[in-house]
């Protein structure tokens, strides 16, 4: 059988498609109208004989046949930003250490998927931990960057965007109702996420107790779930098992928290600053909120 040439660009919309979560945020991103996203996708299947997106309850997803063919395109187009760099010169090379809590990783795919395939000679190297203690990281040279949420006792850093704070608690379960109110936070005095549920709490003499303690989200989303207790996250961190509480179920209000990129001294690698460039565009939602 004759192999047929994979085009480069319908290759980009389909994979931007799927980062992106949807045509118009493709769109949006490739400076493309939704019509031709659409019209690319289109072409792409019928180029390879095989649906590749599917819509599952109001999201798409990938069918088996375009996973496949997610996991090559995606190489094929680091490659040719490789020949790109390569012929120019320019390409770069370097190693970038990044610090984020587990909690942020929801914000970051995406922005760390592009500036990988925009530069695919630099080595990256992410590492999860507390806010706190990836600030005195960078602060020791030994991480290039983090991103954390902004924290009394570290000030500093560039603010990337503001996200207010909402009580969380099981869809199918009602810890709510319980006195005193049971609570699923991280340790004390090394998360803001704690402190401010905590004095929000008190400030409006609320009876409550700790019912669960992980340093983990996934570890307090659980024992949420579970119907153990309720916690504090921002919207970006709910997901479908999961049911905002407000003022209406007798909680007071939650201030916002700040999420701040923090870079070492001295100059920054050029790998470095790309990288903070990366993440200050693509985070840079100052003063809004993410739903």
């Amino acid at each position: 059988m004759r192999t047929r040439t994979l085009d480069l660009t319908l290759l980009q919309t389909f994979v931007t498609v799927v980062e992106t979560g949807g045509f118009t945020a493709a769109g949006e991103n490739l400076h493309l109208a939704q019509s031709t996203v659409s019209a690319h996708l289109g072409r792409l299947e019928q180029l390879v004989g095989h649906q590749l997106l599917r819509r599952d309850q109001r999201r798409l997803t990938t069918t088996a046949k375009g996973e496949r063919l997610l996991a090559h395109a995606r190489r094929l187009l680091q490659q040719n930003e490789l020949a790109w760099q390569d012929l120019q010169e320019e390409r770069m090379e370097g190693r970038v250490r990044l610090g984020i809590p587990d909690d942020y990783i929801v914000y970051l795919p995406e922005s760390l998927s592009d500036f990988e395939a925009r530069h695919p000679g630099v080595e990256l190297e992410v590492s999860c931990g507390l806010s706190v203690d990836l600030v005195e990281r960078v602060q020791a040279g030994q991480l290039d960057l983090a991103v954390v949420t902004r924290q009394p006792r570290s000030p500093g850093g560039e603010v990337l965007r503001r996200e207010p704070l909402v009580w969380a608690a099981a869809a199918d379960h009602a810890a709510e109702e319980r006195t005193p109110l049971p609570l699923a936070l991280s340790r004390q005095g090394v998360c803001i996420f704690r402190e401010q549920a905590v004095n929000a709490l008190e400030a409006a003499d609320f009876s409550w107790r700790i019912a669960y303690s992980s340093t983990s989200l996934a570890g307090l989303r659980a024992a949420v779930r579970s119907g153990l207790a309720i916690t504090v996250l921002t919207p970006s961190m709910l997901d479908p098992d999961l049911r905002v509480l407000g003022t209406d179920h007798g909680l007071p209000e939650l201030p916002s928290i700040e999420l701040a990129l923090h870079r070492s001294a001295g100059r920054p690698s050029e790998a470095s600053r790309q990288l903070f460039n990366t993440l200050q565009e693509r985070l840079g939602n100052v003063g809004t909120a993410s739903t």
